[in-house]
């Protein structure tokens, strides 16, 4: 069964940072992985995706501001935030889809809080 599993949420103020983490396991290799966020009200909205070989996305909002990096024998996917924004507060989550079958793993979010 395959899970994802976020951690590194939380408060922190206007132009400070925070690194996300997210855990990925029940499945041998995963292709594309991302971050999406969800802020009160808002449709849910890509944040950054990285390939199995390292090429990136990323949403225009966060360009230059934000890193995703991964680790394929860790199964990890990191977001790293730099000069966070009150905007930037949302649910923030990871998907993966499978390298075998393409389906697509959804986490159940970390909480970002950005203070003016």
């Amino acid at each position: 069964q395959v899970q994802l599993v976020e951690s590194g949420g939380g408060l922190v103020q206007a132009g400070g940072s925070l690194s996300l983490s997210c855990a990925a396991s029940g499945s041998s290799s995963f292709g594309v992985m991302g971050w999406y966020r969800q802020a009160p009200g808002k449709q849910r909205e890509l944040v950054a995706t990285i390939t199995s070989g390292g090429n990136t996305n990323y949403v225009d909002s966060v360009k230059g501001r934000f890193t995703i990096s991964r680790d394929n024998a860790k199964k990890m996917v990191y977001l790293q935030m730099n000069s966070l924004k009150p905007e930037d507060t949302a649910i923030y989550y990871c998907n993966a889809f499978t390298q075998f079958g393409g389906r697509l793993y959804w986490g159940q979010g970390t909480q970002v809080t950005v203070s003016s």
